[in-house]
């Protein structure tokens, strides 16, 4: 399948009312309003193509740079192409669950994830928690250093409530993933989570909503789920 094809499946899989609710999240023209769950027929037709995934990206139309992701090849990518498809991520949808998805898989992923973190730009800050947040949720424990994870915690504790808005969202996540799926610091995540207290952010039109990490910890506690870890990140 070529970048033309892709393009008229993708148009045809598209209904207004899933644009309607991609645009409300912070989509733009162009997009069709794919469901992520319409996309697999397709991908499993093309498998990993990293050409054609560039070349989709490249459109700026919000499904197809999704589902460029999904047929990303992620170790053929340097951080220069992570950082051109941030570039590009115009919105969190984009950011957190394309590009940091994406990274998640690539061998430089903590590394690139890193950098963004400490770029005070909202959108690289978000993705760069939020890939440490599908990196602990899948790969073993081991892989990780705990003094960096804790040192992390500590950073969240300092600075999430003066943190951009969807950099907030990404910070909470990493308490939450931290306290479900990195067993050596679950103690630590939940006195972090317990220390933070409610998080406030800014949805649309003003209104605010209060995140809580210590109450989602304690429902996986309650539901057995510590230890929980994915079997692929990307879909």
């Amino acid at each position: 399948m070529n970048v033309e094809t892709v393009m008229q499946e993708l148009e045809a899989l598209g209904k207004e009312r899933t644009k309607k609710m991609y645009v409300s999240n912070g989509a733009h023209e162009p997009l069709f309003g794919v469901a992520t769950g319409e996309m697999k027929p397709i991908a499993k037709k093309i498998k990993i193509n990293q050409p054609l995934a560039e070349q989709l990206y490249a459109t700026g139309n919000y499904d197809a740079m999704y589902f460029a992701g999904i047929i990303a090849d992620p170790k053929a990518m340097t951080e220069a192409d992570f950082e051109r498809w941030m570039d590009a991520a115009y919105f969190y949808m984009l950011s957190d669950y394309v590009v940091a998805v994406t990274l998640a898989e690539a061998d430089i992923a903590q590394e690139v994830a890193n950098k963004w973190i400490a770029s005070d730009e909202e959108l690289r800050m978000s993705a760069g928690w939020s890939c440490y947040c599908w990196l602990l949720g899948n790969r073993q424990d081991g892989e990780f250093s705990e003094s960096k994870i804790a040192t992390m915690l500590e950073m969240v504790k300092n600075t999430i409530h003066e943190s951009p808005q969807r950099a907030k969202y990404a910070m909470n996540n990493f308490i939450y993933t931290v306290g479900v799926s990195y067993l050596p610091l679950h103690d630590k995540a939940v006195e972090t989570a317990k220390a933070v207290g409610p998080v406030e952010v800014k949805q649309n039109k003003g209104k605010s909503s209060f995140l809580l990490a210590s109450e989602n910890i304690q429902k996986a506690v309650d539901k057995n789920q510590l230890g929980f870890k994915r079997k692929h990140v990307r879909c």
